[in-house]
């Protein structure tokens, strides 16, 4: 891997501009995944674009993931 040389002041603002969007990421994620897995689920197939061995495959991981409402 190349190496790369910048100031400190353009590390220090790149450095901050990261911790700013991980933390935007962070929230805005916890807020899209408030809603209940049959919410999610309906949404879903609503759209008419995604195959049934898809859907059941997403319903499986929202079951189990701690970040949606059960």
């Amino acid at each position: 891997m190349a190496s790369v040389t910048i100031p400190k002041t353009e590390y220090q603002r790149l450095e901050r501009e990261a911790k700013a969007y991980r933390k935007f990421a962070e929230r805005f994620f916890e807020s899209v995944l408030e809603d209940s897995v049959p919410s999610i689920m309906r949404d879903f197939k609503e759209t008419g674009l995604y195959s049934e061995e898809f859907l059941l495959d997403l319903e499986n991981g929202l079951k189990k993931s701690a970040h949606v409402k059960k």
